[in-house]
């Protein structure tokens, strides 16, 4: 426990001093020459910078599913809070994010968000949401990926929670696929209610996408079921076989 806990202390430190060091530098190239670029470089350091010192691996299964040619809405369970930076890492090199406006109240941190292309959305206010939700179809269109979490919120136990319609409703607005991805291993990682972290191998499965080419919101409820059922059937598959070791979180099989 004491090892844990001083683990967990390291790793903040280390991150907190990596974000103030870091993130004014890249936040001014992308000022001044609107170049995002380096936000994600030094984005993705940081998350491994984090997963290293805290232990942390994981494992990606049908990386061949990833569309990396083409924008698309990866939508994922939500186990804990590692969940965000361990599928920034693994799924997209310049993957945004549909973040919670809570996040907006760390100002260096909040600031690369924006300046990455990634979107707050407040759920309690309809109003802003929808323009989170236009804005974020928009930037699908000009060829973006998305990572969502459709729970909301972490959930306690190995159900899935209900889904929230925002993420789908931007996929089918932009007409992108939306890519199941299960996610396990990451709730032992850090529990709810508990700032420790705790060495893991996280499991990354990742489903076939699901088009929405040709449908409109009024056909939301219809994939939302059907990328329910297919995050359903990744979680109830067995744990990655052996041949796909666990490993260093460094990208993609």
């Amino acid at each position: 426990m004491i090892i844990t806990a001083v683990r967990s202390a390291a790793t903040y430190f280390a991150i907190s001093l990596y974000v103030f060091v870091t993130g004014p530098f890249g936040m001014l190239l992308a000022i001044l020459f609107r170049w995002k670029a380096p936000l994600y470089v030094l984005g993705h350091g940081g998350v491994r910078l984090g997963l290293a010192l805290s232990g942390i691996r994981y494992r990606v299964t049908g990386g061949e599913h990833l569309p990396l040619h083409r924008a698309a809405v990866y939508c994922a369970n939500h186990e804990s809070n590692v969940d965000p930076p361990v599928l920034f890492d693994a799924l997209h090199p310049r993957m945004h994010i549909l973040y919670k406006h809570e996040i907006d109240r760390i100002p260096i941190l909040a600031r690369a968000f924006r300046l990455g292309g990634f979107i707050p959305i407040d759920r309690r206010n309809k109003e802003s949401a929808l323009r989170s939700i236009e804005a974020g179809a928009a930037s699908i269109r000009s060829g973006n990926s998305f990572l969502i979490f459709p729970e909301g919120t972490r959930s306690r136990t190995t159900d899935l929670l209900p889904f929230k319609k925002g993420g789908f409703i931007m996929a089918i607005k932009a007409q992108a696929p939306i890519v199941p991805v299960a996610v396990t291993g990451a709730r032992d990682a850090m529990r709810k209610g508990s700032a420790k972290i705790r060495p893991v191998t996280v499991s990354i499965r990742v489903g076939r996408p699901i088009e929405t080419a040709g449908l409109d919101v009024e056909d939301r409820d219809l994939v939302i079921d059907r990328v329910r059922r297919a995050i359903l059937s990744l979680l109830q598959d067995k744990p990655a076989s052996a041949d796909v070791p666990a490993r260093e979180p460094v990208g993609v099989e």
